[in-house]
């Protein structure tokens, strides 16, 4: 490995946004390690990518503390240096604020939010070395919800508050930026068991005012910005990208 090649660690990193955000370091030749709970996506995405440059992929559950540890230092011993943090990972359990369990609850803030945390906690003495960067993954539902997303919408809600914390207590070695998605197609982004082709209609593409459903490569190119020098004063900061849906008034 050349001594001045980057590394970056994306979490969540084996299928959706976080695989292409993967690609896109890969392709502009940084160290990419993945960290995801899904071993099969996991193992299918280093395969995938084996030809597109240094990829090592870490089985982690970013809500366990000591998994988290262990994907840091596992990268830090193998690749000596850690230039930015790409806190992806995320899941969701949408249903009846009834019927959503203390545990569901847990989970998903565990995962989301605690997880952000405990990735930025332990990766942060390596950042401060490289004057390196954070990018936390969110998303519009931090600022919008549909019903039945009570655990996605405050973990999401959590992520955005965390950044600009975050930005404060870590700078100026370390930016913390985010950037919240909005409608993001990522069926072709799953791994093979679960990728599909989706089908959208015309409507769905006219109700953002760019004139589209958002891909993945749309996140991927920002994040590639924020982490760049031209970035150098962006921390703090929560770029969304949704195509405009969010700022566009409805009337029914």
């Amino acid at each position: 490995m050349p001594q001045d090649s980057k590394t970056a660690i994306i979490t969540g990193g084996a299928q959706g946004i976080g695989k292409a955000i993967a690609k896109a370091f890969l392709v502009q030749g940084w160290t990419t390690v993945i960290a995801d709970q899904d071993r099969e996506a996991g193992e299918e995405t280093t395969r995938e990518f084996d030809s597109l440059g240094l990829l090592s992929f870490v089985e982690t559950d970013v809500a366990d503390e000591r998994q988290v540890e262990r994907l840091i230092e596992q990268t830090t011993s193998q690749f000596g240096r850690l230039d930015t943090l790409i806190n992806n990972a995320g899941i969701s359990q949408n249903k009846p604020l009834e019927a959503l369990s203390l545990d569901e609850w847990n989970r998903v803030l565990g995962v989301n939010l605690t997880g952000t945390f405990l990735c930025a906690k332990h990766a942060a003495a390596h950042l401060r070395r490289t004057n390196g960067s954070i990018i936390n993954i969110a998303s519009t539902r931090a600022f919008m919800s549909e019903a039945c997303t009570e655990a996605y919408s405050a973990s999401k809600g959590g992520v955005v508050a965390l950044t600009h914390a975050l930005a404060v207590s870590l700078g100026p070695n370390i930016r913390v930026n985010c950037i919240s998605p909005g409608w993001i197609e990522t069926a072709p982004w799953q791994k093979k068991s679960r990728r599909h082709h989706p089908d959208h209609t015309e409507e769905d593409h006219l109700q953002h005012p760019a004139g589209r459903v958002g891909i993945p490569e749309d996140i991927s190119s920002l994040v590639l910005f924020l982490v760049s020098s031209e970035a150098s004063f962006l921390t703090g900061a929560n770029l969304i990208a949704d195509g405009g849906m969010t700022r566009k008034m409805i009337y029914v």
